[in-house]
């Protein structure tokens, strides 16, 4: 089934589609983050430095796949639609659950994520299909909107795999994997296609399908590479906190499982205020380009607290002041859509995709080996180092962001 190209009510339609499934997708995400971990951890005799290393063989693993396989599948969502790949992208995250479900060791665990890396597009993917069914001047308002499906999915997701963490670390799994393929049935029944034939590529063209090629459409469009920078360092930076947040504040408050799921909750709960309340009005105000410098700032003082403070309460004081980060992607991909073609807008989200799994290598690395080495060093108390690492990085964004992000120039018309 195709959406139609124009017309409020088929494109409100499409976005209903497309916001519930990736409402449902997060919501699967979202339980197994507060359990992971530490399923991990008792895989690894309790050993939360260890622990914490595995995280980051897990992550860059996950990362490495990412970054291959999200080119091809970008050229895949051009040439073939958005919905086949998003189809595919929910079947690999749900025997993912499985395989974490019923793993006798790391080694099962570490498959399942090598399986759920070749195969994760359903955020990219669905970004390119809300760049299908927007008109340009609403993009950001829109992809602030879609931001919230994922923080939806924290609202209840992590709350939902601590309480069910609490009964049994495998319990998760197992409802996230019934979930998943919940969403895969809603998607192959429900979920309309976005793109007609006649506005997609003709070929499927390996010169594109590639980390090169994707990379090479970075340098294609005045001001697309200053932009992928910014983008890059807010994936990166944003690592930290899938990185070592269960274990840092487990260690550093003694948090149990329940209480890291709630505080994921309030998280979600603050970023779907910001992303479904004020992006619309703010952007419209103050433009694209100050969003993304707001967030990038918001981001930059938000993660300073957050490894400078002494406790818990002091933690989750610097929620709100975080929550403005999620200015920063909604503005930036109004930014960068605006620049490319609809036929390349599934290249141009599979970019992003290899970035992002580029930064999902890099970030565990760079921030689980920190704060690993940080826990291990006697007399030297500086267990946030790893998140004051971050903070750096989100400066550097603004700073980039203020000399770049200029304002969109008028979108080219269909390749």
């Amino acid at each position: 089934m195709t959406v139609p190209a124009s017309g409020a009510k088929s494109r409100q339609a499409s976005f209903r589609f497309i916001f519930a499934l990736s409402v449902m997708n997060a919501v699967s995400f979202g339980i197994m983050i507060p359990v992971l971990p530490n399923l991990i951890k008792s895989f690894a005799g309790g050993d939360t430095a260890a622990a914490s290393e595995w995280n980051v063989l897990f992550a860059s693993a996950w990362g490495l796949m990412q970054f291959a396989s999200g080119p091809i599948l970008g050229v895949m969502a051009d040439r073939y639609g958005r919905r086949p790949v998003l189809l595919l992208s929910m079947f690999g995250l749900a025997a993912d659950f499985l395989f974490m479900a019923l793993a006798p060791g790391l080694w099962w665990l570490f498959a399942g994520r090598l399986l759920n890396g070749m195969t994760a597009a359903s955020f990219s993917t669905a970004n390119a299909y809300l760049a299908d069914v927007t008109p340009p001047q609403d993009r950001a308002r829109a992809f602030g909107l879609m931001s919230s499906a994922f923080s939806f999915g924290f609202i209840l997701g992590p709350a939902l795999g601590g309480a069910l963490g609490e009964i049994d670390l495998r319990l998760p799994f197992f409802v996230a994997a019934g979930l998943t393929f919940a969403n895969w049935l809603y998607g192959l029944f429900i979920l309309p296609e976005s793109l007609p034939p006649e506005r997609r590529v003709h070929r499927f063209d390996w010169s594109k399908a590639n980390p090169i090629g994707a990379l090479r459409l970075l340098r294609s469009a005045p001001g697309l590479p200053s932009l992928a920078g910014v983008a890059f360092l807010f994936q990166l930076a944003h690592m930290v906190l899938p990185a070592i947040f269960v274990l840092y504040t487990g260690h550093r408050y003694g948090w149990s499982t329940g209480t890291i799921g709630l505080t994921m909750m309030l998280t979600g709960v603050l970023g779907v205020i910001v992303q479904s309340m004020l992006i619309g009005p703010v952007v419209r105000r103050i433009g694209e380009r100050r969003a993304v410098l707001l967030g990038a700032a918001a981001g930059a003082v938000g993660f300073a607290i957050y490894g400078w403070a002494p406790n818990g309460w002091l933690y989750l004081s610097a929620a709100p002041i975080f929550a403005f980060i999620n200015f920063l992607m909604p503005g930036l991909q109004a930014l960068m859509t605006r620049r490319l073609g609809p036929s390349q807008q599934g290249q141009l989200q599979g970019a992003n995709a290899s970035m992002a799994g580029v930064a999902a290598i890099l970030g565990p690395l760079i921030f689980g080996e920190a704060f690993a080495w940080s826990l291990r060093q006697e007399g030297w108390n500086a267990p946030g180092l790893a998140i004051y690492l971050a903070s750096a990085m989100m400066v550097l964004a603004f700073a980039l962001a203020l000399r770049s992000a200029k304002v969109p120039e008028p979108e080219p018309q269909p390749a």
